[in-house]
């Protein structure tokens, strides 16, 4: 990237209690030429605070730490960009182990995606780049597997109204992306170009009031459109 180079880095916020951990990321990510590390906050509080100062493009924000846990943090984070008419950063949660209630209700309540804390440096760095590029779901098969987990014994809402404003086609597509199709496959799978799912994808979003594509996987498992064919 020649010219302009750190207006179209992606600016990544830390929010963990565990200094050695935040270290590591720190490192990590100012490692790449494609991103550039914002800040970092050993609370909610805090990071709530630097997710308003320093409007960072995605937050990794761990779940459980003091004074504010990750899920308030999460959702005062979205709810107050909305209040204020801003652009919410991507929100990825880290946690500990694949199927955490805490991450749910994370995801609920706003975040993009979640990501094991011991996971390979890689996949961190692919993470902090999918849910930035809004295309694809991050680890779509363990976030389904999460709300099938969580959701099971939860009374299924019925079908709203703003789902039958979608035409045919797009809830065709909408049936592949809350399965965790990123738009690369979905395009190849409905033969159309991945500009043209772009589009559907964003339609949809706007139709059904939804912040991103793992909000389509909560949506769709709240509302029994999971098996929709």
């Amino acid at each position: 990237m020649s010219g302009g180079e750190s207006s179209t880095r992606i600016r990544v916020l830390l929010v963990d209690d565990q200094a050695l951990f935040r270290a590591g990321v720190r490192m990590l990510v100012s490692s790449q030429a494609d991103l550039e590390f914002a800040g970092e906050a050993a609370n909610g509080a805090e990071g709530v605070r630097l997710a308003r100062e320093t409007s960072p493009d995605v937050v990794l924000m761990d779940i459980r730490m003091p004074v504010m846990d990750g899920i308030a943090a999460t959702t005062e984070i979205v709810e107050s960009a909305a209040r204020e008419g801003r652009d919410a950063p991507k929100i990825v949660v880290l946690t500990t182990f694949d199927l955490d209630e805490a991450a749910a209700r994370a995801i609920r309540g706003g975040a993009s995606g979640f990501v094991l804390k011991d996971a390979e440096p890689e996949f961190l760095l692919a993470a902090i780049r999918t849910v930035h590029a809004g295309s694809a779901v991050i680890a779509a098969g363990a976030t389904r597997e999460l709300f099938q987990y969580f959701s099971a014994g939860d009374p299924v809402k019925p079908q709203p109204p703003e789902f039958e404003t979608l035409t045919a086609r797009e809830r065709e597509i909408f049936v592949l992306a809350a399965r965790g199709l990123s738009n690369s496959e979905i395009a190849s799978t409905e033969f159309l170009s991945e500009a043209t799912v772009k589009t559907h994808i964003s339609r949809i979003l706007s139709k059904l009031g939804l912040r991103d594509r793992v909000q389509m996987v909560v949506y769709a498992f709240e509302h029994g459109l999971t098996a929709v064919e």
